[in-house]
């Protein structure tokens, strides 16, 4: 047995004494762990990749090759060449899941649905509950421009009190988006009939005195692997460009119920990774010569440049947290859970989450209420109480921060800013002794399974860098990613530990592997400004809180956000369109 309490291939019968490995039978080991799951049984192929690993001490494209007939796969020489390589790394990362003590009392981070999900009677009730939220509407902006930048709550005073149409805002932001996207890039596709026809039905409902509520007649924008019936979802790979699914989003739905007006479909990084798709980069309306990030890239870009009044994105391992720091956008990734994923590209299902970006999370938090809750289709979302306004007293909550070695405590703006709302800091550090990055490779191989055709069609072009992450996932075993599955158990636990001892936390998102593999919520907002080559750029900060607390969660990030006042700035556009930058050639960070 292993340090597991696991038989490995070949290990003697429990009640015989231990044999002493000899040399290269660790090596061989490894080798046919990594295989077992693709098939391998018989005593002959064990004995023949035995030979193999003794004669070689690294995987190679040759024993890739030997190996293709067990996925099924035939590969050419240059992806043989890519896969040795990523194999190589796979084999480094089954080793340290392999130096976790896990014990049998340890389950895999999943769950077994013995029947489907069945609609859900709360959730009907959920969306037609009608919270009151009374905001003084605000005298009408004298600029358009000025008018595009409000923030959701002042365009919903505005929209109800029929100061400012559904369809002016909704010219508006089409206006905009036809006008910036030439150095944004961020616009996959108009939705113009659509959202005029909204908008008209938007503003007869408001004049015969039926409010949907704070997003009635809101214009929005849906990242591209929202489905909408009637317009391409291209997932932003050119293999899919002109797909056109007959389903509706789940969320694309409720936000049409609760009378928001969908204006555009926005750009993703090919198959939610970066801000590189079949129309190009995405680019930081802050900095054209930039990305945006990804892969939330549009959603983000269009967000912070006041394109839309909000819109929808999606995360698996950063993609609205990294995208909201890269424009300046505030968002809300959720509880894992917390929102159906019906109709929208799925990535990892144990990972995918969808979330509001906005220009403040107060937005968010509106946003969040109108789409969260099961549908009985999506077989993860759950019904869990939200309260906004929330009712929490900034004064009862303990709040925890990364202690910062090259800066004393006094000398962080951030914290100064929650002493002066009256919350308890409390230092506090994040699991750091067990393999978070090795536990990822969850998330490429489910990946690899739901692109598996891609892998075998030998797509490539226009897929980032996903064909050589798919290929690998072909050759991790069922073993090494239920090992990762246990050991996503033991830093569920910790964080569940951590949260225990604070209501929340302040970072910089240093813990994006963590709590996306966790699935605890996360608020980015806005922070500080600072010189980014050559130019000002917004910085960040991220709060995260405990899991269906986003109530608590944003009853902080919102008082923090009205504090500090960062997230008022506004991109200068203007400059960009004046100067019609070419984008340069870069590599922008990678979001999923």
């Amino acid at each position: 047995m292993n340090h597991d309490g696991v038989r490995s291939v070949g290990a003697q019968d429990e009640a015989s004494p231990p044999l002493p490995d000899a040399p290269g039978t660790v090596r061989r080991r490894a080798v046919l762990r990594a295989l077992a799951a693709l098939g391998i049984g018989s005593a002959t192929f064990q004995r023949a990749m035995a030979a193999l690993a003794q004669e070689e001490a690294e995987i190679t494209p040759d024993r890739i090759a030997q190996a293709e007939w067990i996925a099924g796969l035939e590969l050419t020489e240059e992806e043989r060449e890519s896969t040795a390589r990523a194999v190589s790394r796979a084999l480094e990362e089954f080793e340290e899941l392999r130096g976790v003590e896990v014990g049998y009392d340890i389950p895999p981070a999943l769950t077994f649905l013995p029947e489907p999900p069945r609609p859900s009677e709360t959730a009907r009730a959920r969306r037609h509950r009608a919270r009151p939220i009374e905001w003084h509407a605000p005298e009408r902006p004298e600029s358009d421009e000025d008018l595009a930048f409000l923030p959701v709550t002042e365009l919903s005073a505005l929209v109800r009190a029929r100061t400012v149409s559904s369809r002016e805002l909704t010219e508006l932001y089409l206006e905009r988006l036809k006008r910036f996207d030439p150095i944004l890039h961020c616009v996959v596709t108009l939705t113009e009939d659509t959202a005029r026809a909204q908008a008209e039905k938007a503003d007869a409902e408001l004049a015969a005195g039926i409010y949907r509520g704070p997003l009635h007649g809101i214009p929005w924008g849906a990242k591209d692997l929202i489905s909408y019936p009637g317009y391409p979802t291209s997932w932003g790979a050119p293999p899919f460009k002109d797909q056109v699914l007959d389903e509706k989003a789940t969320v694309a739905a409720r936000l049409e119920e609760a009378g928001a007006v969908l204006v555009a479909k926005l750009s993703l990084g090919a198959l939610a990774m970066g801000d590189r798709w079949f129309g190009g980069r995405t680019n930081s309306p802050w900095d054209p010569r930039r990305g945006s990030s990804g892969s939330s890239a549009g959603s983000a870009a269009a967000a912070a440049a006041g394109l839309v009044g909000f819109a929808l994105g999606s995360e698996t391992l950063g993609s609205i947290v990294s995208p909201c720091r890269a424009c300046g956008a505030s968002g809300l990734r959720p509880t894992f859970g917390r929102v159906s994923r019906l109709g929208c590209m799925p990535l990892s299902w144990s990972m995918d989450k969808v979330g509001p970006i906005a220009r403040s999370l107060e937005d968010c938090a509106l946003v969040l209420d109108a789409i969260h809750g099961a549908d009985g289709r999506d077989p993860a979302a759950v019904d869990r109480p939200f309260d906004w306004p929330s009712p929490v007293e900034l004064s009862s909550l303990r709040v925890g921060f990364l202690e910062d070695p090259e800066r004393s405590d006094e000398d962080r703006p951030e914290l100064e800013a929650l002493r002066g709302l009256g919350v308890q800091l409390v230092p506090i550090r994040l699991p750091e002794d067990l393999p978070t990055r090795a536990v990822t490779m969850m998330l490429g191989t489910e990946a690899a399974t739901v692109f598996d055709r891609l892998t075998r069609d030998h797509v490539t072009d226009g897929l980032n860098s996903w064909p050589t992450t798919f290929r690998r996932g072909q050759f991790v075993p069922a073993v090494e990613y239920l090992r990762a599955s246990r050991v996503r158990t033991l830093l569920m636990r910790k964080m569940a530990e951590l949260l225990t001892t604070v209501d929340l936390y302040v970072g910089h998102a240093e813990d994006l592997a963590i709590t996306n593999l966790t699935g605890h919520p996360t608020a980015v907002l806005p922070f500080g400004f600072q010189d980014i080559d050559g130019r000002e750029g917004p910085g960040s900060l991220t709060f995260t809180g405990r899991l269906y607390d986003e109530s608590t969660l944003l009853a902080l990030a919102v008082a923090f956000q009205r504090a500090t006042g960062d997230h008022l700035r506004r991109p200068p556009l203007e400059q960009a369109l004046a100067e019609a930058m070419e984008p340069e050639e870069n590599v922008s960070p990678r979001g999923c």
